[in-house]
Formats: structure tokens, sequence, C-alpha cells
């Protein structure tokens, strides 16, 4: 007999694995009416690369499993009912503010419907709760979501809606909830966390609240946008070991002109004054970022200064995305564009920079010894994360639980600077 279960792929952010983690629990006790399966694709419609992978996986799955439904929800969906795009092979598309009522988008396809879902309203984000991802020591707590910044080149601005806060009281019962289902590790995510603005509170009282939480090992937050690193959130990370010092903050361009073009409102030396700050509160702190390469209008001379902040900062993490041009966009009309190779080139070289700075911080924490939590053991050997974001490979006889802390004593990095090796340090 067919498989009646739905299963879920995940493209994209954090949000998305939020969401999906959500979409699961609706969809646990469901099955199709004729036994056979389904898959539902919560789809990224950020970049055209993201684009692309998710009609891959429908024609894929579409040879596999010709029997099976296949619902796309999500961005991607929201971005082919406003028109911005279009995509086939889908037997149904749902935009994000169907995500909370899964359960019956996949019923109206078991039941024939074809086509597109029209919009619907969003509903109050305090109603989206995610029980975790099974198997895993770290749940994704989404707080936030929609934007209402005009950065020129961004679609999910287009397709997440207005930036919606979840109130402190609900992310910290959702947190505690997460906690007591064995997750000693969280991690507050959003679109736009520094939109993070309920009627009960700031970022900072839910990151304060949530520590207080009985369990809980570690609390991360995940991409931040620099005008939320207030010195109030930065504060409340100081005064508290449990609070991950590692900061994801974007910066798309480290030029002047490109950062006003792209209207993300604050100058290159605004950023790095922000960075400094948290140096100075938090001198273990590590900060990862975005860079956009072959914006429209950068030249040399201003990817050279994008490559100078990389050495000046020191990120431990860099996400070097090419600019892909997004219909309804404004960036999408801008001339001066840049050519392909031109963009895969900056890319190549911005990634290379980023290694150069990465390589010396890495060799400094060499007969260093951190707390891993260990997530699982593969090869042989544990491997697990910082609390400053770093990912270890240790070796130890000891059988040792997912979720727990260990003192690892660092003794190389990898070749390809992927992780750190270290020994358990008695």
């Amino acid at each position: 007999m067919a498989d009646p279960r739905v299963s879920i792929l995940t493209f994209g952010c954090r949000a998305n694995q939020y969401d999906s983690a959500m979409m699961e629990r609706r969809l646990a006790a469901f099955a199709k009416p004729d036994g056979g399966g389904a898959y539902v694709l919560n789809a990224c419609a950020v970049t055209a690369l993201a684009e692309r992978k998710a009609r891959q996986a429908v024609h894929r799955l579409r040879r596999a499993h010709p029997e099976s439904l296949i619902v796309v929800v999500g961005c991607l969906a929201d971005a082919v009912e406003k028109g911005y795009t279009r995509f086939d092979g889908a037997d149904l598309l749902a935009g994000n503010a169907w995500k909370a009522r899964i359960d019956e988008v996949v019923a109206r396809a078991c039941a024939g419907a074809r086509g597109v879902l029209p919009a619907r309203s969003l509903g109050p984000i305090a109603e989206e709760v995610s029980a975790g991802s099974p198997g895993r020591v770290r749940a994704i707590l989404k707080i936030q979501d929609g934007c209402s910044r005009a950065c020129t080149y961004c679609r999910p601005t287009q397709v997440r809606g207005a930036a919606r806060s979840k109130p402190v009281d609900a992310a910290v019962d959702e947190a505690a909830s997460l906690v007591r289902s064995g997750f000693p590790e969280i991690v507050l995510t959003g679109i736009d966390l520094a939109q993070y603005a309920p009627s009960d509170g700031a970022l900072a009282d839910a990151v304060r609240r949530i520590l207080s939480i009985d369990g809980l090992l570690r609390l991360r937050i995940a991409s931040i946008n620099l005008s939320g690193l207030t010195g109030e959130l930065i504060e409340a990370f100081a005064a508290n070991e449990r609070a991950c010092p590692h900061f994801h903050v974007p910066l798309q361009s480290g030029d002047d002109r490109i950062l006003e073009r792209m209207a993300r409102g604050y100058t290159v030396a605004e950023y790095l004054e922000r960075i400094a700050s948290v140096r100075m509160h938090i001198p273990r702190a590590t900060f990862g970022t975005d860079i956009i390469v072959g914006f429209p209008g950068e030249d040399e001379e201003a990817f050279r200064r994008s490559c100078d902040v990389i050495r000046r900062v020191r990120f431990t993490n860099l996400h070097a995305f090419r600019f892909s041009p997004r219909p309804g966009t404004v960036a999408a009309g801008f001339p001066d564009r840049v050519d392909e190779p031109t963009k895969r080139r900056r890319a190549d070289i911005l990634t290379g920079r980023w290694r150069e700075a990465l390589r010396g911080d890495l060799d400094s924490r060499i007969g260093t010894t951190h707390h891993v939590l260990v997530e699982e053991r593969r090869d042989g050997e544990w491997r697990g994360y910082t609390s400053d974001y770093l990912y270890v490979h240790f070796a130890s006889d000891e059988e040792i639980p997912a979720g727990s802390l260990r003192p690892v004593r660092i003794v190389a990095v990898a070749e390809d600077q992927d992780h750190l090796e270290g020994m358990v340090d008695e």
C-alpha cells in the first residue's frame, strides 16, 4: 500500500525551518483518504537559485512518486500568487498565511483543488506554535515575522507581509515547552529580529525571561540587523553565560554608496562602531554576516571596501550571495548591472579573503578549552558547537547523550577550516 503520510521538504531560512516544524505538528495525524502519499515543499524565493532548487525538487518528486500530491507553500507560492514569478509542476500552491492551516491546505489538495489558493489575511503570530524537530538538540523559536523595511533588493518584504511580533509572554511559554520537551538550546529567529516590537516588551526582555527557564543550557539569536543590536540587548547577553555570544549581523556591502542604493539605513562606520561596542561588552563575541556581491553599481573599489570590512571584523562565518534581481523589487530596475562572470569572481575572492582572516582566529583557539553542546556521533567522532558557534569534532570512548555539554580542549584546525579538532578536557 502507498505511504499515507505527508512529508515536508524545507528550503531557505530558519524562519522556514520553524514553519516546517509547526506544520509537522499540525499534520502529525493527517492521512490521505486514498492512502497515497503527499509532499509539502516549504519553498524559498529570496534568490533565483532558491526558486530553481524548488523546481528541481518538484521534478524529482514527480519522477519518483508520480501518484503523490505535491503542495508548495510559503514565499515562493506568495510570489506566484502576486505575479512575480511562475511555477509549474505542483498540484497546489499556498502562501505563507496558509501555513498555520496546512492541514486544510492538504485536505483541499486531496479533494481536488488545484492551482494557487487565494491570499488570505495573516493571523496572529502567537497562534503559530512549534514542538521542535525530533532528534535535534537545538529548537528554533520564531518570535517575529514579516518586514516593514524597504531594502531595494529584497523579496521577503513582498511576500512575508508587514512586521509582526509574538508577545513576550507567548514566546516564553513556547520556549519553556520546548525545554520541557528536551531541547537544551533555543534559537530565536524572525525575518527581521530588529523589528521585534511586541506590546509587552522588547527583544532584551524576551531574552532575559527565556534565560531564566530551568533546564535551558543555551540561548542564541539568529540573524539580526544592525538596529536590533541595542545596548539593552548587548547587556542582556553580557550578563548571562547561557546567552551565546555569537551575532550574525548582515552587512550586505562595505561601501556606503552601495548601502544607500540598497536602502540599508546605516553606514559602514556605524556598522563597525556597533561591532566594536559588542566586543567591548562581550570580549569573546564572534560575528557572522551576509554580503551581496555584484549589486548594480558595485565597481572594483566598492568591492575592495567589502573585502576590507571582512579583514577588520574577522567574521567566523560568512554567506556571500551573488546579486539576483527579483522581479517587482526596486533594484531589479537599476542600471549599471554587473555581469555574471564578475559576480562569480568577486564571490570567490570574498570567500578567499574571509578564509584568510578566519584561519588566524581559528588558530588562536588551539590550546583553549570550550564547552561543546554535543549533537551527534558520526564517523567515530562526537560533534557539536561551542557557545560562540564554532563547530568541533572530538574523540571520546564515553557514551555521551545528545544535548550534553562537554569541556573540549582544541588541538587542531581541520585542513578545510570546516571545524576544530579537540579532545575531552578532564
